[in-house]
């Protein structure tokens, strides 16, 4: 298994995306800031009435004159913390409303993003993947705007604050307030930088272990046929170990940076305390300076404490961001062009002209490339293994774009119209459905959304999956499991091919339709498909020779061209050609099976 770290963090692609959510909503984002300038102000002007309060008791009048200035400061002095309260409700308001929208936003976003990208980039990603970078994204806008407000922003305003404060009060404090939180916030980001090397190898190492006991969890039965669960057991202890170290030195380190922000937090306290006293003994400064300055200082340091813990995290954050954000920034591999038509549809002629495709420039797949298919004839593609059947329909679909040459549907340039229309006139039956994690009436009705029940039944009828379906406990609303792992092949297929039976569309494709299926299975389905090619331009793949004697045209595909077409009897009747070696390797079983 190859483990890679993550990219290098590009944070202002990712601030830009953000940014960009944001703008749609300017009055929330105005009461955040607005909210959380409240909230820290409050914080910082709260405590010079607590320090007035002191400064009166400390005089030691019992006047009523006394107490009325007592009760004014306390009525001042509550009004604030009451306003810190409001603002601080409203702060999180106003963060769990944007947050909420914006995330949404980004998650569809991702989302519309990730569906359009092409056929080549789905199997050339895991699925599992593209599910964790698509959550990750709103998620780390999250982070990232919680850890700005709750941590950088608030703690800036209340450092900014404080020290202008106390340099009015004394300039001896404020230098050595303001010189201690420089100095503590660039050692946090010293620290931070240390540790990040030992947690991303800390996290490589726990992705090791876990893809070590997911690999043997998945192979659980091969394990056991080869009596290797001591070898497996050795090899995941392995892993563990190494776990168990990366873990301990990036342990150690965060034991070691605790250690050194509360040596300081001592040293900050300590000192500014002692300066206090001395400035007390001049007379400069009160007994209620000495709770201002205590308040101060506990509150910065609850600030600061975590500003590095939050650096890491906004690094995780805008790494973890960035990677859907490379996906939306890629170009789609297949793109409609500028004002593209919607696809009409009606004599359903195909033609292929010169065209030419490969996956690269080292493996081309077709080459000079023309074939034309009438309007309502059924034919079939046929050849060994890589010669380009699959392709054809792929590129057809336009899964891919040709590399050049031009594919045409009633005389229309499939590249000059959308692509949903394109594929909403092509029913695709594939040779591995794969199904929803819905019901059987959601999986079936995909074919047409807007069928009514008793539409999507007709089509299960036809393509004689019914029965099956009728007898599981819960019938249509039975859910099939990932994939539709719950169903067996045959049972897939044929619920693919009611799937295209409901659809309707003008050209039908059957990429080896009944691959899946048990003789008599396959002899009810190629019953259905002869309802549901009538009227229908078909092309149909197939390795088994058996199911395609009756259409119209068979053309012989090899090495990316046309190595032959015509009827089964024409084909057969030229001897040394590919159909008849093909025909006469199949023949044997033909017979055997009964399908001859």
């Amino acid at each position: 298994m190859i483990l890679q770290e993550k990219k290098p963090i590009r944070a202002w692609p990712v601030i830009r995306a953000y940014l960009k959510a944001i703008r749609k909503y300017p009055a929330l984002l105005v009461g955040v800031f607005v909210s959380s300038m409240i909230l820290e102000g409050a914080s910082i002007i709260a405590p010079l009435y607590l320090r007035d309060l002191i400064d009166t008791l400390s005089i030691g009048a019992r006047t009523p004159g006394v107490v009325s200035v007592l009760l004014a400061i306390l009525v001042v002095f509550a009004v604030v913390i009451l306003i810190r309260w409001i603002a601080g409700l409203a702060q999180a308001f106003a963060i769990n409303y944007i947050e909420l929208w914006i995330m949404a936003d980004l998650s569809n976003d991702a989302f519309v993003n990730l569906l359009g990208h092409s056929h080549d980039f789905f199997i050339s990603n895991f699925a599992g993947s593209l599910t964790r970078k698509v959550s990750r994204y709103s998620r780390s806008f999250e982070q990232i705007f919680d850890t700005f407000f709750y941590s950088f922003f608030s703690t800036a305003v209340f450092a900014i604050g404080t020290i202008i404060v106390l340099f009015q009060r004394n300039t001896i404090l404020g230098a050595a307030l303001l010189v201690w939180t420089l100095f503590f916030l660039a050692l946090q980001i010293i620290l931070t930088r240390w540790r990040q090397p030992l947690r991303i190898a800390r996290a490589l190492e726990d992705t090791r272990m876990t893809g070590v006991l997911s690999d043997a969890v998945s192979n659980q039965s091969t394990i056991s046929q080869f009596g290797a669960s001591r070898h497996e057991h050795d090899i995941f202890a392995g892993a563990v170990e190494k776990w168990r170290a990366a873990n301990l030195r990036s342990w150690n380190a965060d034991a070691w940076t605790q250690g050194i922000q509360g040596f300081l937090t001592v040293v900050v306290q300590a000192g500014l305390l002692y300066g206090a006293i001395i400035l007390w003994q001049r007379g400069v400064v009160t007994v209620g300076d000495f709770v201002l300055i205590q308040i101060y200082i506990l509150a910065l340091i609850n600030h600061i404490w975590n500003v590095g813990g939050n650096l890491r995290r906004i690094y995780d954050a805008f790494a973890d961001a960035y990677e859907m954000v490379d996906i939306m920034d890629r170009p789609h591999g297949v793109r409609d062009i500028p004002a593209a038509r919607q696809l009409r549809v009606d004599s359903r002629d195909i033609v292929m002209r010169d065209v030419a495709f490969g996956f690269s420039d080292s493996r081309p797949i077709l080459s000079h490339f023309s074939l034309s298919i009438r309007a309502g004839e059924k034919v079939a593609l046929v050849g060994p293994s890589g010669a380009g059947k699959s392709t054809i329909t792929k590129l057809l679909l336009r899964l891919y774009d040709t590399t050049s040459g031009t594919i045409e549907i009633d005389g229309q340039d499939i590249a000059k119209v959308t692509q949903e229309s394109l594929r909403r006139a092509i029913a695709f039956v594939p040779q591995e459905p794969i199904l929803f994690h819905r019901s059987l009436m959601d999986n079936i009705r995909y074919g047409r959304q807007g069928a009514t029940d008793e539409e999507v039944m007709e089509a299960a009828k036809k393509a004689h999956c019914h029965d099956f379906i009728a007898g599981l406990p819960e019938g249509y609303e039975t859910h099939v499991g990932e994939r539709g792992v719950k169903l067996s092949g045959g049972e897939r297929q044929r619920v693919a091919i009611a799937r295209a039976i409901l659809k309707d569309a003008p050209i039908l494709i059957l990429d080896e339709a009944t691959s899946s299926l048990d003789s008599e299975s396959e002899s009810l389905i190629q019953d259905a498909l002869k309802v549901l090619m009538e009227g229908k331009t078909v092309i149909v793949i197939a390795h088994r020779l058996s199911t395609i004697m009756t259409m119209d045209r068979i053309v012989v595909i090899e090495d990316g061209k046309i190595a032959a077409e015509g009827t089964h009897a024409e084909l057969l009747d030229q001897k040394g050609g590919l159909y008849h070696k093909l025909w006469s390797i199949q023949a044997g079983s033909f017979v055997a099976d009964g399908t001859v």
